[in-house]
């Protein structure tokens, strides 16, 4: 205005406004920026996640690494986030390798899974982050990504394949960009990468069907000699492609995947309706690569005038059938898709009936593992056919079928397994009694100590049908199998001579059974857990073999007796070599650099995801320190909801999660009536386990001693007046037996409810003890067990030679720490209750006490293992 004359001129040399400042401030625009001249000069990188929908190896997210000289791009598919820092460092050391030059930069966004400053300062990397929520400035990343994700998108629809394939979709598209130009380079990033142009005779249309010629051991001289697939990619570093298998087959599984250079591609077909034929794409002939399409099937009409069909406007409501329902799209009548695409309709629930597993589509797969169960049945005369004698009832069986699942999800094994019906036995007459040879998951953790302290090799194997080498007492009778009915014996019975699935007596006969066999090899039973078996010579070499059921781990101070101790194995029974031990009752096993971890975070996202809170925001203790909790005098909330939820928690909390033990302990208490305050806690405890999902019990070989701690916390149910009492063990550095229990009496003090939990540590340490006194390995004598509490009281109590109290539950409980301490099973020592590892057991704590607990119970991340 002053410039126009309309106002008196004025110095426009003045400070600027504050209010203005405040009010107007705007984003600085974005200066170009000089690209990098050599190859690995600068990598940029961004993690990116497709809203959890998983793919074929259950991945959730993939992240890239693009070299911005040549703009060439690696993707990796991730199960969680925590990967990433993982990933980056094999592509460092491949690309590096590769290329003889060194990663001088890395460009990431401010997303936790890329930090770690001490890594990238040892490799001499400099890691550059954008400034908060700027994601402008990791834009190459960011418009990767975005071409990657509209590329699968614009596939998976062309193709009409589900959601799931989105994993070998993203590899595809990533596989196509570095070998196309792009704007800013007039030559591929192949060939910057490479230093060679790239050949693209051989690219075909992604997500059209093929016919593959089977593996030359698996052809017979009759028969056919390929199986349908559908082609999802092309093979990492192998000159193959991949495919997906769609129809059952004798020689390989339906829905895997497979990798071959023999196949005949047919880009006209693809699991939706064909394409039209006015459509250009590589041929699949020899050639030049520019055929065109041929018609379209004569199933689909069209005309000249219209060749693209017209679709309806009406807009397409989404139906969901639950995480387990997978369907392709498909068009047309349901009984023309039936003949031509009879696997649509598969469903991962396993058959009911032996005529139902029979009919499925994975017949083939279900008969193979029916008739090996009947080898093994057969094989071990588990049975012969007689007459019914008067008076007797013989027992029905049934065909149970179940897949075998890896932990990645895919599938390991169809399992078909005869099993008797148990139920209608009768006690005293078809048995007499009854128990499962099953090791204490305390002795397991002690001998995973063990392990870790004296470099012990760890081996797995588990029985084939173990329960039919179990030798009956009785006489027990059963009907014949169904589909296995002898022609002209049909009125005849099974009379069993060995134990079969489902007898109330198999456990205990196969634990005999095992007893004899082991005890006839040198073999010694430990007295304290009865599952434990343990064959030293003088020098201290030897085995100690864990029972639990049909699953082992065989523990040896050097390979050639584990082997040795294999072999009689296998020669008595029928037995799977699993070599080293990796996944045992559900908890994976892992060895880094003399350490040996116990981890469940596989079973805890199983968890996270069944119950929608996978994706939550996770919490930093398990339990609020000033929550409290009382019965519910309302109605039932979500009554068997809350029941599932807590036993799922109780797995994870008894075999490698003693951090969860107090809150899990205390809500399991309101199973039979939650509230909402009840669920409320819940919740927060599966926000704690979402962000500690990665821990695992670490064993580091030192101290290689036992050690406890005891704890109380005195009325901490208000309702009832009773006290919580807590304790655990350690060996190696890390956490070998615990519990979080109500005490079952009333305490009048502190005092009384610290020594009621003593006394029943002291309880446990004796167990302990007589549990390594016969392990050759532990040195003799065999010193006392050293037990921390953080009361004087208490330990002045029990130091005391008589007891004065009129409460006789504390009488009879000092009488029995005094023997222990007296005969040397244990000691007491008095530690501070900051430095008590008892106390998180005991009550909630604040987040610095729970993270200082759990580092000292070797309870830490093992994600860079």
């Amino acid at each position: 205005m002053s410039k126009e004359g309309l106002i008196p001129g004025f110095d426009m040399n003045v400070e600027k406004c504050r209010t203005c400042m405040l009010t107007k401030i705007t984003r600085k625009k974005f200066d170009s920026i000089v690209r990098v001249s050599e190859v690995l000069g600068l990598i940029h990188s961004d993690l990116c996640d497709l809203h959890a929908t998983p793919s074929l190896g259950n991945k959730k997210y993939f992240v890239t690494f693009i070299d911005d000289y040549s703009r060439y791009c690696s993707v990796y598919l991730l199960h969680s986030k925590d990967e990433a820092l993982e990933k980056f460092k094999v592509y460092k050391t491949e690309v590096e390798l590769q290329q003889s030059n060194l990663i001088k930069k890395l460009r990431t966004d401010r997303g936790g899974e890329y930090y770690d400053p001490a890594y990238f300062q040892s490799v001499g990397i400099i890691h550059e982050v954008t400034a908060p929520y700027t994601p402008q400035q990791n834009g190459v990343s960011e418009r990767k990504n975005r071409v990657l994700k509209e590329m699968v998108n614009s596939m998976l629809s062309y193709s009409g394949l589900s959601d799931g394939f989105w994993g070998e979709g993203m590899l595809t598209a990533c596989y196509l960009l570095n070998r196309v130009p792009n704007k800013r380079n007039k030559i591929t990033p192949y060939e910057l990468w490479y230093k060679k142009k790239p050949n693209l005779n051989y690219l075909r249309v992604w997500g059209c069907r093929a016919v593959v010629r089977l593996p030359q051991p698996k052809i017979r001289t009759l028969g056919e000699r390929g199986i349908d697939c559908i082609f999802i990619g092309y093979a990492e570093h192998s000159k193959a492609y991949r495919f997906y298998v769609i129809e059952p087959n004798d020689s390989i599984a339906v829905h895997t995947v497979i990798e071959s250079r023999d196949a005949i591609f047919d880009e006209n077909r693809f699991t939706s309706i064909p394409r039209p034929k006015d459509l250009v794409s590589f041929g699949t002939g020899q050639g030049d690569g520019t055929n065109v399409r041929s018609n379209i099937s004569a199933c689909v009409p069209t005309t000249s005038e219209s060749p693209v069909l017209r679709r309806s406007k009406r807009g397409r409501i989404e139906k969901s059938f639950g995480p387990e329902f997978q369907i392709y799209l498909v068009e047309g009548s349901r009984d023309e898709i039936v003949l031509q695409y009879s696997y649509c309709y598969l469903v991962g629930d396993e058959p009911r009936t032996f005529s139902e597993a029979m009919a499925s589509i994975d017949a083939a797969f279900w008969k193979e593992a029916v008739n090996d169960e009947m080898d093994s049945i057969v094989g071990s005369n588990t049975y012969f056919l007689t007459d019914l004698p008067p008076g007797c009832k013989a027992l029905g069986c049934k065909w149970i079928f179940t897949k075998k699942m890896l932990i990645g999800g895919a599938i390991d094994k169809f399992k078909a397994r005869l099993v008797i019906q148990g139920f209608r036995q009768r006690e005293g007459i078809d048995y007499f009694d009854t128990y499962a040879p099953v090791v204490r998951i305390s002795s397991i953790r002690f001998l995973i100590g063990l392990a870790a302290i004296h470099d012990l090799v760890i081996h797995q194997m588990d029985v084939k049908t173990a329960f039919l080498n179990g030798v009956l007492e009785e006489e027990v009778y059963m009907e014949q199998p169904e589909g296995f009915v002898v022609p002209g014996s049909e009125h005849k019975v099974c009379k069993l001579v060995k134990s079969l699935y489902g007898l109330k007596q198999a456990p205990k006969q196969w634990h005999q059974r095992f007893d004899e066999a082991v005890l006839s090899f040198g073999f010694k039973i430990n007295q304290s857990d009865k599952c434990l078996y343990s064959k030293f010579d003088d020098s201290s070499n030897g085995v100690i073999i864990c029972l639990y059921v049909d699953d082992m781990l065989i523990f040896g101070t050097n390979l050639r007796l584990v082997e040795l101790t294999k072999e009689f194995l296998s020669s008595n029974f029928a037995m799977k070599d699993m070599g080293e031990a990796d996944v045992i009752l559900g908890i994976r096993i892992k060895r880094d650099n003399g350490r040996i971890c116990l981890s469940q975070s596989h079973y805890v996202e199983k968890v996270l995801k069944k119950f929608n809170y996978l994706n939550c925001a996770p919490v930093s203790t398990p339990m609020e320190a000033s929550v409290k909790l009382m019965p519910n005098t309302g109605k039932a909330v979500l009554q068997h909801e809350y029941s599932q939820v807590i036993g799922c928690l109780m797995y994870a909390m008894t075999s490698t999660r003693p951090d969860i033990a107090y809150a899990v302990g205390r809500l399991s208490r309101y199973t039979s009536n939650p509230s909402t305050h009840h669920w409320q806690a819940v919740k927060r405890v599966l926000k704690y386990l979402r962000g500690t999902m990665d821990y695992g019990l670490c064993y580091g070989g030192f101290p290689s001693v036992l050690e406890g701690y005891s704890d109380a916390s005195w009325i901490t149910n208000v309702e009832d007046h009773t006290s919580t009492s807590g304790w655990v063990f350690l060996l190696g550095g890390g956490a070998i037996s615990w519990a979080s229990k109500k005490q079952t009496c009333i305490t009048s003090s502190t005092m009384e409810s610290e020594f009621v939990a003593l006394a029943a540590a002291g309880r446990e340490a004796e167990w302990l003890r007589n549990l390594v006194s016969e392990i050759p390995l532990w040195s003799k004598p065999v010193s006392p067990i050293s037990i921390h509490c953080d009361s004087q009281a208490t330990l002045a109590k029990a130091y005391s030679q008589v007891y004065n109290g009129k409460s006789r539950h504390l009488g009879v409980r000092h009488s029995a720490v005094r023997e222990l301490i007296t005969h040397g099973v244990i000691t007491l020592e008095f530690v501070r209750s900051q430095q008590n590892l008892a106390d998180h057991l005991t009550k909630g704590l604040s987040r610095d006490l729970v993270i200082k607990s759990a580092e000292g119970i070797g309870l830490k991340s093992i994600s860079n293992l």
